[in-house]
């Protein structure tokens, strides 16, 4: 494997023009250009009613538990077990919407960030015509800072 990458990697040494290498990161993309941001910002805006009825859901479950716990003793046994799968109704419905929930959100996230990728693919390509790249990579094992261009399309992105 090393001597045919050593093969492969002299002729391009031995040609008059240089290959012209970028990276950009498409993780540090999605965390921190602006449509990103703006998108996660939209989503936590879109998700914020959901979320906090299902954290009411779950909060409904735990007093309830507790209130049980607390009462259990002067309770008959018939008592304790109607209780208890009142409890496990409303749990299985908070677990079933704390799913769905998660399905919903990961789904749109998806969608949204799929979108910022276009977005961004089209502004590494226009960085890679004007400054004359051959090969902009987003996957890499490893690469040198000195090829890197991610700080570059956020602010392009930025600027969008």
């Amino acid at each position: 494997m090393f001597f045919f990458i050593i093969c492969i990697g002299n002729p391009l040494a031995s040609n008059s023009e240089e290959l012209k290498l970028g990276f950009v990161s498409t993780d540090k993309v999605f965390r921190e250009s602006a449509p990103a941001l703006k998108a996660l910002k939209a989503l936590e805006k879109e998700f914020a009613p959901r979320e906090q009825s299902i954290k009411k859901l779950g909060k409904q479950v735990r007093d309830m538990q507790a209130k049980l716990e607390k009462e259990s003793m002067t309770m008959s046994e018939s008592q304790v077990r109607k209780r208890e799968q009142e409890i496990a109704k409303i749990n299985r419905e908070f677990k079933r919407e704390q799913r769905e929930f998660r399905e919903d959100l990961n789904m749109r996230r998806n969608e949204e960030l799929s979108v910022v990728l276009q977005i961004a693919n089209k502004v590494i390509e226009e960085i890679a015509e004007a400054e004359k790249f051959d090969l902009i990579l987003q996957e890499a094992v490893y690469r040198s800072p000195r090829i890197d261009i991610t700080d570059k399309v956020i602010k392009a992105l930025a600027d969008k």
